[in-house]
């Protein structure tokens, strides 16, 4: 319940005045209001920046890693297999009956002593038999109806998916002139890549439309390119394990000379393992033209929204948990450890707030001490003792709000002018996509969360002070005046 006679009463006592910005009780309180406003403004600057990292992370590897990849589960073969056996079992099945209606009409017309009860007995005995054989569960149900095969998935419209393309990822050797280098080899769509990837927007040179069919040409990394020593024109010789040939010499891994014709610049640590070629090329490579090995590439808009996905997949469209591979089995670590990281620096200034919150504590408390005949006078005139909690639970209130306030102002602003802050002071941080200062996102729900939580823990300080304001005891405390 709110009570305006106590926020009254609360705002004067919070409103410091000349005679007592002197005393010892209003340093302690205005100690404990800086220490809220410090407390809440680092953790702002500290969450935006770990939030663009975060970020930042997303963007450049991300954008190259497969957000989700689907290979391919022989589902047709699958059921041609279960359906041929059921269809010659229920043949069989009716091949006995019909030759026992055959059969059972030869005693019939010979004896007319049995006469005709047993043969109809056991026809309908053998028709209750088909009857039983045809109700059992067929073979080909034990297969889920709704499973599809990759060229039915990538025609479906799935939530959060903006593209997919056929895709085929394979680990290679590339050698230049002077170097031997360990690759990704990720056989692409260049139309599709172009259109929905980052990869395309960092291109320093080239474009994934050279990538054409039967070219044998390739897109490389700016560290792998600086590593290798080449540029765009050059040529690279790429050796695949795991597709091999038959020499006189033995078995040879299967090789190709290919053009680089572009080189593209994300920034992250997969700029020198990955190796984009056209598909029909890496296929080729890989000794199977006809692409059986290649699975389905999917484009989420939000890559954390992958669960969402593999669940439709995997519940809705029958695809088996063990064909879906997800970003997370790749770079997922790397995710937790800054989500980690993260959270500990968040909890750690959260603890400076709530110390400089029970700052509050102890400038109450002094303050109760000495308004002490204040509030037995209130106590006389019938002002009850919840009311005079009030009056303190909300002082404390009145003092958490200026701190919030001044601590949101200054981390907004702060925010907002770091880097110029840091090239002002000469820092050398340059994590951002441009290479220069630092990458910062501010969220509006967390930094309204922190400054809820920053104010609760301001009011929970307040309630010890506040409730030793109202066990005073009149007499006692208007002897002492």
């Amino acid at each position: 319940m709110f009570y305006p006679l106590s926020a009254f009463i609360a705002y004067r006592y919070a409103k410091s005045n000349k005679q007592s910005q002197t005393s010892f009780v209003s340093f302690i309180n205005r100690f404990s209001v800086a220490g809220i406003a410090l407390g809440l403004m680092a953790l702002i600057i500290v969450v935006s920046v770990m939030n663009g990292l975060e970020g930042q992370l997303k963007q450049r590897i991300l954008g190259i890693v497969p957000h989700i990849e689907i290979t391919e589960t022989p589902i047709a073969s699958a059921r041609e297999i279960t359906e041929t056996p059921n269809s010659s079992v229920r043949e069989t099945i009716k091949t006995p009956t019909q030759n026992s209606l055959e059969v059972s009409k030869t005693p019939t017309s010979i004896s007319s002593n049995i006469g005709e009860t047993p043969t109809q007995s056991s026809v309908a005995a053998n028709e209750s038999k088909d009857a039983k054989k045809d109700t059992k569960t067929p073979i080909s149900n034990t297969i889920k109806p709704h499973q599809l095969s990759l060229g039915e998935i990538s025609k479906t419209p799935i939530t959060s998916v903006v593209a997919n393309m056929a895709y085929r990822e394979a680990e290679a050797v590339v050698q230049s002139r002077s170097e031997l280098r360990g690759v990704q080899i990720h056989g692409i769509e260049p139309e599709v890549m172009l259109e929905h990837t980052l990869v395309a927007s960092h291109m320093e040179q080239g474009r994934f439309s050279d990538l054409a069919e039967g070219s044998f040409t390739a897109i490389i990394g700016r560290s792998l390119a600086i590593k290798l020593d080449v540029r765009v024109g050059d040529r690279l010789r790429v050796m695949v394990a795991g597709a091999s040939v038959y020499t006189p010499f033995g078995r040879m891994p299967s090789q190709r000379l290919v053009t680089v014709v572009g080189v593209f610049d994300m920034g992250s640590q997969m700029d020198d393992k990955v190796m984009y070629m056209n598909l029909h090329d890496v296929n080729r490579l890989m000794r199977d033209p006809k692409g059986t090995g290649q699975s389905l590439r999917l484009f989420l808009n939000d890559a954390f929204n992958y669960l969402s996905v593999v669940n439709y997949l995997t519940d809705t469209m029958g695809v088996s948990v063990n064909d879906v591979k997800t970003w997370r089995e790749r770079q997922g670590p790397l995710f937790d450890a800054v989500k980690m990281e993260k959270n500990m620096m968040a909890l750690m200034l959260l603890l400076i707030i709530a110390v400089a919150a029970f700052n509050i504590v102890s400038a109450l408390v002094m303050v109760v001490t000495e308004k002490q005949g204040d509030i037995a006078v209130l106590q006389t005139q019938g002002m009850l003792p919840r009311t005079i909690m009030w009056i303190f639970v909300l002082n404390g209130l009145f003092n958490g709000i200026k701190g919030a306030g001044i601590g949101l102002i200054l981390g907004i602003v702060i925010t907002f002018q770091l880097n110029n802050i840091l090239d002002v002071i000469g820092s050398p941080l340059a994590l951002a996509a441009d290479g220069r200062g630092l990458p910062i996102e501010m969220d509006a729900v967390q930094i309204v969360s922190i400054t809820l939580l920053s104010l609760l823990l301001c009011v929970l300080a307040s309630v010890y002070p506040a409730r030793k304001a109202m066990k005073i005891a009149p007499s006692q405390a208007l002897q002492n005046e």
